[in-house]
């Protein structure tokens, strides 16, 4: 529960109001024709460079960048730092390696860049496999979250059925905003989101700073005694512990972070919409120097949150520390019943319900697009669907998947579900990230090779987080009474993502032994695509 009164939350209520219609109605207007599969999908390509890094960066930056990073900020100190920089390098890295190569190969989905040179049905079901591996179960986190921060953000009393209708809410709107809207539509929603969340966090920002009279060391000063930490909350080893095993654990979740982030089906999916490689290399730009932006901005507002607000209030409201943002909108406010108090936290609430709704239409339309243009249009019609017939597919499977997120999410609502995030990205750093890398850029991979790097890397991460201490074994934990952490780290990054690219290597080789001649067709049409590849060409 927090501290104002019906005045601001009709406030609030009328700002969500506003926000929803909004995007409804600009969804609507920019859904593609019933039959159009290339509109559906990358909205004709129409997005300026501008536009499209604009939507780039806010599908990149999730609930969890908004809320997680900085209540690990403002309880972690360093550890969040180290975070929020990882975060950004994952963009960078994909600019410069990744981003021109996937527009050249990909058309519509993942599917598409794997199946070039590896055309089957097999490689389809696998990569519509993985996508979904990634993508629901930061679903699940991002529903689950919706519902707490909603009843915090409302002043509604904590209760499950409360929780269960904010889930429910956001769930729905997740579903019309894919189904309807496609890449287009998500892409002004994008937009929309990116540009508030700006605009609220560059002034919130500044009021933490003005408050130290823009004296940062005074902020690391009162953040340091607000955590309680004192000259700990500038070492590592906070969040995840100091011991050598923990060390190892904080190095593999910010290798993790930077390998997998950017590789996360709903963000490579934003590169097919470009219009060109000149256009995707701006996009990029505008896409990196606006994460960049954001997560300097978040490093400010996790520190004000531990300096202004202090970590004892804000684990009593949440122990993951979610609800640190909006408790420094209240610190900064003044009296709650002050205007300037009133427009600080409604706006502060407003860029925290559009980044709800924004990421997970961002994450649906991923999941849906896989299922139906791998799964169903390729791998069991094998490439003969009518576009009609794929376009219905696509909108039920929006529906299926917002469904299936709603009730796991209404599910586990209870739990600590931050482990599904960082398995999400250890599915996106262990599997896709390889098996884009040696697809892209290894004339010897074949198709045994990527089903080995897809499957196995997955499976790597999902066995060894079931048995980590993120699982079992810890307060943290998802079950803390329980002890099955054979596993003695929180991410699965150092082990899981040599174990992806190692899966990828054996069974190329292997496959070059068994099946020579497959392997010199993949090979040939490896080589025939390369130069336009690798040198961005036309």
């Amino acid at each position: 529960m927090n501290d104002f009164g019906a005045g601001t939350q009709t406030t609030v209520l009328v700002l969500f109001t506003a926000l929803v219609t909004v995007t409804l109605l600009m969804c609507v207007m920019a859904g593609p024709d019933r039959d159009d599969l290339t509109n559906f999908y990358t909205g004709y390509r129409s997005l300026t460079p501008l536009k499209n890094g604009l939507a780039i960066a806010g599908d990149y930056i999730s609930a969890a960048t908004v809320l997680s990073t900085t209540g690990i900020i403002a309880l972690a100190g360093y550890d969040g730092y180290v975070l929020a920089v990882s975060t950004a390098l994952s963009l960078v890295l994909m600019m410069f390696l990744l981003a021109e190569p996937l527009r050249n190969a990909g058309r519509f989905t993942m599917g598409d860049v794997l199946a070039r040179n590896m055309p089957g049905r097999a490689v389809r079901v696998a990569a519509c496999v993985v996508t979904l591996s990634a993508t629901l179960p930061f679903l699940v986190v991002q529903l689950s979250g919706a519902g707490s921060l909603l009843t915090f953000i409302l002043n509604i009393p904590h209760l499950a059925g409360a929780r269960t209708a904010c889930i429910v809410i956001v769930g729905s709107l997740m579903i019309i905003y894919a189904a309807l809207g496609g890449m287009r539509g998500t892409a002004l929603i994008q937009m929309i989101k990116i540009v508030l969340l700006l605009a609220t966090s560059v002034v919130v920002a500044a009021l933490v700073l003005r408050r130290f009279d823009w004296n940062p060391g005074d902020v690391l000063r009162a953040a340091q005694h607000g955590s309680g930490a004192g000259p700990a909350y500038l070492r590592q080893g906070l969040q995840l512990g100091t011991s050598a095993v923990d060390r190892l654990d904080f190095v593999g979740l910010q290798i993790t972070v930077v390998l997998g982030v950017a590789c996360l089906p709903h963000i490579t999916m934003r590169l097919y919409s470009a219009q060109d490689v000149p256009a995707v290399r701006r996009s990029m730009s505008w896409a990196v120097s606006t994460v960049t932006t954001f997560c300097l901005l978040v490093i400010i507002m996790g520190t004000g949150s531990a300096a202004l607000v202090g970590s004892r209030y804000i684990t009593a409201a949440d122990p993951q520390g979610r609800t640190s943002v909006l408790m420094l909108s209240q610190a900064l406010g003044g009296a709650p019943a002050s205007a300037g108090s009133t427009i600080l936290y409604s706006a502060v609430a407003g860029m925290v319900f559009i980044t709800l709704l924004s990421s997970v239409a961002g994450m649906t339309l991923a999941a849906a697009s896989s299922l139906a243009h791998d799964l169903f249009a390729h791998a069991a019609r094998r490439g003969r669907a009518e576009p009609r017939t794929e376009m219905t597919v696509a909108a039920w499977t929006s529906v299926a998947v917002g469904v299936v997120a709603i009730g796991l999410s209404t599910l586990v609502q209870n739990w600590n579900v931050g482990v599904l995030t960082t398995l999400a990205i250890c599915m996106g750093a262990s599997a896709v990230a390889p098996a884009l890398t040696y697809s892209l850029f290894w004339r010897g991979f074949t198709r045994t090779g990527l089903l080995a790097t897809l499957y196995g890397g997955a499976a790597c991460a999902l066995l060894l987080m079931v048995f980590s201490k993120a699982v079992s074994g810890t307060p943290s934990a998802v079950f803390p009474n329980a002890h099955f952490d054979l596993f003695p780290m929180q991410s699965t990054g150092l082990v899981s993502i040599p174990f992806g690219y190692l899966a990828g290597w054996l069974g190329s080789r292997l496959d070059h032994r068994r099946r020579p001649a497959d392997s010199h067709e993949n090979r040939r049409l490896y080589e025939e695509s390369e130069a336009r590849l690798l040198a961005a060409a036309e």
